[in-house]
């Protein structure tokens, strides 16, 4: 199976700060570079943070209505201390949620989702920053062509992983929705094929009509959503 890996998607040139940039720096760097987002390194290139936009808005949030309608803002302790941070070191948001270059876009969108974050530094094996990953860095994936995801599904899954005829299985792929029609040699192959051509990098719906040999009835299941696919040990990168 053939997957992109976290490496194969992340910005490499990453713009980042220090724990004493200021407040202004960093809004600076933002505008910039238009991003939303910016990690903080020590001295060593290590990342121990991360200030976002919105760690920056607290401190207007934390101020009274200029036309004296509105209160301020309750805040928590800790967000009250950034409101009134001067520099990275009190801004940002730590520590640091980070990912591997050598991770799958599962492992690093469950990180995001489990953390509720929108991005993720990620680091080398000694913890250096070399790249950053975003939500739409991950979504790269779903741009792969039709054509490719065919061939991925016919080849990988149904000829090399499963020994099936390619000429007994028709795939059919129409924007990322994939169709499966024609003749397994047992009924137990029909459920690993479809979970197989799930986890092909760019599907978004796998719709089954597989029978297996000898059955009369064909056995039809319009799948929903793609499942999450499980992490694997045998996946490699793919070219763009």
């Amino acid at each position: 199976m053939l997957h992109r890996m976290v490496g194969d998607l992340m910005t490499t040139a990453v713009v980042s700060v220090r724990r004493d940039t200021g407040f202004k720096d960093i809004v600076q760097h933002l505008a910039e570079y238009n991003i939303t987002a910016v990690p903080v390194v020590d001295d060593q290139g290590r990342p121990i943070g991360v200030v976002s936009e919105a760690d920056l808005l607290r401190k207007q949030e934390s101020q009274a209505d200029p036309g004296g309608h509105l209160a301020a803002a309750h805040l928590l302790s800790a967000e009250r201390a950034k409101a009134h941070a001067l520099t990275a070191e009190g801004l940002m948001t730590s520590p640091a949620v980070t990912a591997r270059p050598q991770w799958s876009v599962v492992e690093a969108a469950r990180a995001m989702a489990r953390h509720h974050v929108k991005r993720l530094p990620v680091v080398d094996d000694a913890g250096l920053l070399v790249g950053i990953v975003s939500r739409g860095d991950l979504l790269h994936v779903f741009l792969r062509r039709d054509p490719a995801i065919r061939e991925e599904i016919t080849t990988e899954v149904l000829t090399r992983t499963l020994g099936l005829d390619p000429g007994a299985v028709t795939v059919q792929v129409t924007d990322g929705r994939v169709t499966l029609s024609g003749t397994v040699p047992q009924s137990s192959l029909i459920p690993i094929a479809v979970r197989l051509s799930e986890s092909v990098d760019g599907v978004v719906d796998v719709t089954n009509h597989l029978r297996a040999v000898g059955d009369g009835t064909a056995q039809a299941l319009s799948r929903g959503p793609a499942a999450t696919p499980s992490k694997s040990s045998n996946r490699h990168r793919w070219g763009p």
